[in-house]
């Protein structure tokens, strides 16, 4: 009973994490500064919520550095990450409105051009580890030792994806945002995937590198290269 009802305090902190951040994104919409600052505090709020009742989770254990060469193989495989989406976007270009990823970060998220580049710093530094900690350290990771493994799998990559669509509405044409949320839940996947038998380095350094090559075509989008 004990563990059943630390998987429910999961599942309930982390749709509870998702409903408000859509909540603010889709009705709210502050600037991309105050809702940065906002999730900061509701992923980082809603982990300690658990923390407070449940001693067996703690962040040092899913930052922990086990093993080098699984960094090593991380890096390696964000850098194939990254060419990959880059060469997508070559693929598909003919099918993205940069112009209109530009202006719907101007106009939602109050990003002009001058401040992209702090920005997408933030995003993949930032952002990532935070998204990393939410949704496979505390979402995947500890879920996992609570219920069946699958579960867990399904549990994260369903919600990392369905959390991003009032990031990415109006960005697309339905059948591509359809697809790039097809594509997040794999993405979800691949990153629970590197973590199931370590913590969060390994996903972390795979989201910060696809968000790398994301920021690359943003700065296309403001002609900043």
């Amino acid at each position: 009973m004990l563990i059943k009802n630390k998987a429910i305090q999961i599942l309930l902190l982390v749709s509870l994490g998702c409903i408000i951040m859509s909540f603010i994104e889709g009705i709210i919409q502050p600037s991309y500064v105050y809702k940065s600052l906002i999730k900061l505090i509701i992923f980082l709020s809603l982990i300690l919520i658990y923390c407070l009742y449940n001693k067996d989770f703690s962040f040092f254990k899913v930052l922990k550095i086990k093993d080098k060469r699984d960094l090593l193989r991380s890096i390696l495989i964000g850098l194939a990450v990254y060419s990959i989406i880059i060469f997508a976007y070559f693929i598909a270009k003919n099918f993205i409105d940069l112009n209109q990823i530009a202006a719907n970060l101007t106009t939602k998220e109050n990003i002009s051009r001058n401040s992209f580049i702090f920005v997408a710093l933030y995003i993949s530094f930032i952002n990532s580890l935070l998204e990393e900690l939410f949704f496979r350290g505390f979402a995947f990771i500890q879920l996992k030792e609570l219920i069946k493994e699958k579960y867990a799998y399904i549990f994260s990559s369903i919600s990392f994806a369905l959390y991003h669509v009032f990031i990415m509405s109006g960005w697309f044409n339905h059948a591509l945002f359809i697809l790039i949320l097809f594509s997040l839940v794999i993405a979800g996947l691949i990153f629970d995937y590197f973590d199931r038998k370590t913590t969060i380095y390994n996903s972390w350094l795979i989201h910060m590198s696809a968000n790398f090559a994301i920021n690359t075509i943003g700065l296309m989008a403001f002609n900043i290269i």
